[in-house]
């Protein structure tokens, strides 16, 4: 039917093992990129483009640097707001010193900021694990987000503690600040998100994603065959940082336009843990999916009274988004604990065996 695969014969260990090793995937992701790049915004409003699209990629951006700590690696983390806050502070800053930097370059060194200061607090996963990691980590958030209060050169004295993104222009076109446009900062994330996205698969599939991989299901056996614990765990704690830093500067350059220390506060790291869940640990796919369940979802329910012409206070509306969504979370950890991910990859397979019984 849709995934036959009849035909596509693979003669060598590296076709085995190639991205895409049924066509229809490739044919899939192709039909997904048309829709991102032209469909949407040909089609989408400035609503469409601030409420669900931009958000969707820049929560998928941070969930996907988590996992690839906690889902790849297997080392728990509860502060991955914090370090997109680091993110975020370190890109203000770098634009206030060097106000002539171009911004790609200013988020792309905000992430490594971030990755320092992941490190930092990763140095205790040399020592323990667990829920006793996931302790320190949280330790990590509140003693960062305390910081971002405190130290009043973070956000350049401003009586009101906020950072506020001012008009930044590239190549004569203004990407971030109130006079950008949703289409352009719509393709700038989607730009940098593709990027970051093509990065992990390929990581993760490599040699430091095999090594991430032996850590995580048994690191006492994984040193045994000689792999370096200290290089391996450090390594992760470095790409997922940097990964959340640069998701906490777009987060606050090309969506929300401003942000205070407590906009990175505890309910965002859970967010974005929720949404690694929800979606799959261990799946680069698991954080788009679980992304649109948790921060597109609630947008659409919202709309829909309104859309149909249905009087319903506003108060009403919430609490119902509220509930469907837990109940759909519950629903789809019970008929697949693994996340959508794994859901998705089920269906995939029995698409490939169809009409064959599995």
């Amino acid at each position: 039917m849709l995934y036959r695969t009849a035909g596509q014969f693979k003669t060598s260990y590296k076709a085995d093992h190639a991205l895409f090793p049924v066509r229809q995937d490739a044919l899939l992701l192709g039909f997904i990129l048309l829709l991102a790049f032209v469909v949407f915004p040909l089609t989408a409003s400035e609503f469409t483009f601030r409420a669900l699209l931009i958000p969707v990629l820049i929560y998928s951006l941070a969930a996907l640097g988590l996992n690839i700590l906690t889902g790849y690696a297997g080392q728990l983390s509860l502060g991955t707001g914090a370090f997109m806050g680091v993110g975020a502070y370190a890109c203000y800053k770098l634009l206030t010193i060097f106000p002539e930097m171009n911004i790609v370059i200013a988020i792309a060194m905000s992430g490594f900021f971030s990755a320092a200061v992941g490190v930092l607090f990763g140095l205790p996963s040399l020592r323990i694990k667990g829920f006793y990691l996931a302790i320190a980590t949280l330790a990590a958030q509140f003693f960062l987000v305390w910081l971002f209060q405190k130290w009043a050169w973070l956000y350049n004295y401003n009586a009101s503690g906020a950072i506020q993104v001012p008009n930044i222009d590239m190549f004569g076109i203004t990407v971030a600040g109130p006079r950008a446009t949703a289409m352009t900062q719509y393709y700038f994330v989607l730009g940098v998100v593709s990027v970051i996205t093509l990065f992990a698969i390929n990581i993760t599939r490599g040699r430091i994603g095999r090594m991430w991989k032996a850590v995580r299901d048994m690191d006492i056996a994984a040193e045994l065959v000689g792999i370096n614990l200290m290089r391996a765990k450090l390594t992760a704690f470095f790409v997922s940082s940097y990964i959340v830093g640069v998701s906490g500067a777009l987060f606050v350059f090309l969506w929300r336009g401003a942000a205070e220390a407590n906009l990175f506060d505890i309910p965002l790291s859970f967010r974005v843990l929720f949404i690694a869940i929800i979606g799959g640990l261990g799946s680069i796919l698991g954080n788009y999916l679980g992304a649109i369940l948790i921060v597109a979802l609630p947008v659409i329910i919202s709309t829909v009274p309104a859309t149909f012409g249905i009087p319903v206070d506003s108060a009403m509306v919430e609490h119902l988004n509220v509930m469907i969504v837990g109940a759909l979370i519950i629903t789809f950890l019970i008929v697949e604990p693994h996340g959508l991910a794994r859901f998705w990859a089920v269906i995939r397979e029995k698409l490939i065996l169809w009409p064959f019984p599995h």
